[in-house]
């Protein structure tokens, strides 16, 4: 190991990784907001570790000076999608933004590894804004799907374990393990409307049953115990009968007292 301050090399590293995780869940938080959907279920970033610089160092004959450029994931973004056909337009996303370079990219979804391994990769160039001036800094944006994601940390525990010589019938288990895991994602591609119908109901069941309690709550504020306690009691019962209809219909009456308590009227 060379000498230098590992600190101070990885600081701007560190910082790449915590801007581009704010970027990408803004990014997320804007596509849900503008489409009641994101093709983003969530963002993850690390830095590689020190030991974990020198072994790729090592493995790919990368001179220690030259480990900046040599070794491009030493941060690491991942993005975790619902369905495979979210990580092409994640991707497109990426390629679009003006905060950052892309480098090159490597489809492994298409043109999977033979152990089975599927994700797809974005080597980006980030600039990054340091006290003796801008440095420029590689990253690796991983984006794959939940069942994706699962299989290849299982399959990166082994290697550590086995020190990257898994035995062969672990390797065959893997590969099957991992052609499931397409299975599944083909599987959840396929009832990709009835999935998002279903989490669009509950996510607007979800925000309907927050603004009424909210409402109810700020009766209190206005002193309108009596009807807050009232509207309490109906909301509880209509929620036990699962009767959403009738929660909307509430809502609306308990806006509409609020509306007057606001204006300074009676009931």
């Amino acid at each position: 190991m060379d000498g230098r301050d590992w600190g101070l090399f990885l600081q701007p590293y560190e910082q790449a990784v915590e801007e581009l995780k704010v970027k990408l869940k803004t990014l997320r938080t804007e596509l849900k907001n503008r489409e009641a959907y994101s093709p983003m279920e969530f963002v993850t970033g690390r830095v590689k570790r020190i030991s974990s610089i020198l072994e790729k160092a090592k493995r790919l004959s990368v001179p220690m000076e030259k480990i900046d450029t040599g070794i491009e994931d030493i941060a690491g973004i991942r993005i975790m999608c619902q369905f495979v056909d979210d990580i092409h337009r994640v991707a497109g996303f990426i390629r679009m933004r003006k905060d950052l370079k892309l480098v090159y990219e490597k489809d492994y979804i298409t043109n999977f590894k033979e152990s089975g391994y599927r994700s797809y990769h974005m080597i980006v160039e980030y600039p990054v804004q340091t006290a003796i001036g801008q440095k420029h800094v590689l990253a690796e944006i991983q984006i794959r799907t939940l069942a994706m994601n699962f299989w290849a940390t299982i399959e990166h525990s082994l290697n550590y374990k086995y020190k990257e010589s898994l035995p062969d019938v672990v390797r065959a288990r893997l590969k099957k393990a991992a052609e499931a895991a397409s299975v599944l994602d083909a599987e959840m591609s396929s009832i990709r409307n009835e999935i998002l119908d279903a989490q669009r109901d509950f996510e607007e069941k979800s925000n309907m049953f927050s603004s009424v309690l909210s409402d109810i709550q700020e009766l209190y504020f206005f002193h309108r115990v009596r009807e807050a306690v009232q509207f309490q009691l109906r909301f509880n019962e209509l929620w036990e009968q699962e009767d959403t209809f009738g929660i909307r219909m509430l809502s609306d009456e308990i806006r509409s007292s609020l509306y007057r308590a606001k204006k300074g009227g009676t009931t």
